[in-house]
């Protein structure tokens, strides 16, 4: 299964649109599901996304939008927890993310809100995607625009964040995982 992560759009107050370096991406709609991880902020976006295929997205604290703030998803072998991660301080906490996955019996957790792509695996594996506009987030961010590509088969999960440098988009890192 491949699956699109994306998050932190907040459209249109920090930000126009999505680069359209990760536009032709999704467009290419070479995958299975798009997993959203909160702060979408308009509507546009939710429904942008949901004409390209399947979306698994959650309310980030800047979303007005009838959303859950947790979901799961289940990926062939592995369960899959959806959150935004603003109920977590500080902001991207891994000890309280983890304890989250935990606590749902989650073999891995999808989280937003740093603004800053984050790949760890500890108790469970978090991916953050950062902020698919690079927009500025409360707690700062890297301002660079990215999203992950997640392939998962069986047990094995391969993760590749991309970013937007300049007009290109390009792999920063790629990480293989067996949960």
């Amino acid at each position: 299964m491949k699956i699109v992560v994306l998050g932190d759009t907040h459209i249109p107050r920090r930000a126009d649109w999505l680069p359209r370096e990760i536009v032709s991406s999704l467009e290419e709609k070479d995958f299975d599901l798009i997993v959203f991880t909160g702060d979408l902020t308009d509507e546009h976006v939710l429904s942008y996304l949901e004409n390209l295929g399947k979306v698994a997205a959650v309310r980030g604290n800047m979303d007005h939008l009838r959303l859950p703030e947790y979901l799961e998803v289940k990926i062939g072998e592995l369960r899959a927890g959806v959150i935004h991660g603003d109920q977590v301080y500080p902001r991207g906490d891994r000890d309280q993310l983890e304890d989250i996955g935990i606590e749902r019996g989650v073999d891995i957790l999808f989280n937003g809100h740093t603004h800053s792509p984050h790949i760890f695996l500890g108790r469970v594996l978090l991916l953050n995607p950062g902020s698919a506009t690079g927009a500025w987030g409360g707690g700062g961010g890297s301002m660079k625009p990215s999203f992950m590509v997640v392939q998962i088969e069986g047990r094995d999960v391969d993760v590749k964040l991309y970013e937007v440098s300049g007009s290109q988009l390009n792999l920063s890192r790629e990480e293989k995982f067996k949960l």
